[in-house]
């Protein structure tokens, strides 16, 4: 469904009855993004900004705040006051806070209120033109001999997982680099420092389609039609094997209801507009979801406990 821009002000306006400071409160809307630049989720927070802007007639600010796996950024978020003037924007690994970090500094199931699920995108394994892999089958060839070195955007990023158990489904040794972030470690890709890196397509495809990184093997069910050479996990020998990213919207606990609704309202205007969700589907191949607030809770519930127990059973550590 299409929300109009009357609809949007309906909205906003009864909130502001319900809370007569919110259009003064509402003049600076921080994104705080728990990841460096460079990566998928700083540039979903940059794409929907000015849309955001005009919707929320606010001045909306980017704020990069990495470290801890994305715990540093969510902490900040859950520690501002529940005004909607604060959000987090973040991706896949924010539920796997709980087992990585021996103490983690929040519970991310109660010290935040979802907001948004925006969408999907499958987990790409590509390395630099200068590297001699072709295929995943060239990897475990070379792996038999000394491990492969790969990046991730960090601990615990279903990235990241999904290496792990590839390389134990494959007998094969697979050495995780961390960055704190995909931008960093596509860096590294980029200058031939690691052999491989595995991030969501929204991340790699602009580096892969300027020729500069091959990607070998994407783990959806299908294949992308802007990377159709890219055979799938089952294709490459993994059937039934898939690893998404994903991402969302998150505010502070205590936000009233009001607030998350016209949020989510704000941000899924945003998102249907042509030009926005173009640039999303096709630039950052992702398939858009929009989820509501409580579609999105019962997801994450999914996640955390689901993703957790790889985390556990692998005995992964966070940074």
């Amino acid at each position: 469904m299409h929300l109009t821009r009357r609809a949007t002000t309906v909205g906003l306006l009864s909130l502001a009855a319900a809370s007569p400071t919110l259009a003064q409160a509402r003049r600076t809307v921080t994104l705080v993004v728990p990841f460096p630049p460079g990566g998928s989720v700083d540039a979903l927070a940059r794409i929907l900004q000015e849309g955001l802007q005009e919707k929320l007639n606010a001045n909306v600010i980017v704020e990069n705040k990495p470290g801890a796996n994305g715990a540093l950024g969510a902490v900040q978020v859950a520690r501002a006051a529940p005004d909607g003037n604060t959000l987090m924007v973040t991706f896949d690994s924010h539920s796997t806070i709980p087992a990585l970090l021996e103490r983690p500094p929040l519970n991310v199931e109660t010290d935040l209120l979802p907001v948004m699920l925006v969408g999907k995108a499958p987990y790409i394994v590509a390395t630099g033109v200068q590297k001699p892999y072709q295929t995943f089958a060239d990897v475990v060839a070379a792996a038999k001999i000394k491990p492969v070195t790969y990046g991730t955007s960090g601990p615990g990023s279903s990235g990241h997982l999904a290496m792990v158990m590839l390389g134990r489904k494959a007998g094969v040794p697979l050495d995780h680099v961390p960055y704190k972030g995909a931008g960093p470690a596509i860096n590294d890709a980029l200058g031939g420092h690691i052999e491989l890196i595995c991030g969501s397509v929204a991340a790699l495809l602009p580096q892969i389609q300027a020729g500069n990184l091959r990607a070998i093997m994407q783990m959806g069910p299908t294949r992308l039609k802007d990377l159709p050479d890219a055979p799938t996990t089952a294709e490459s020998g993994f059937p039934d094997f898939l690893a998404e990213a994903w991402w969302g919207f998150f505010a502070p606990k205590g936000t009233p209801a009001p607030i998350i609704d016209a949020t989510y309202e704000a941000l899924r205007e945003v998102i249907s507009q042509p030009d926005v969700s173009q640039r999303l589907e096709q630039a950052q191949q992702m398939k858009l979801l929009m989820e509501k607030p409580d579609v999105f809770a019962k997801f994450f519930a999914k996640e955390v406990v689901e993703w957790g127990k790889v985390v556990r059973d692998n005995n992964i550590k966070g940074e």
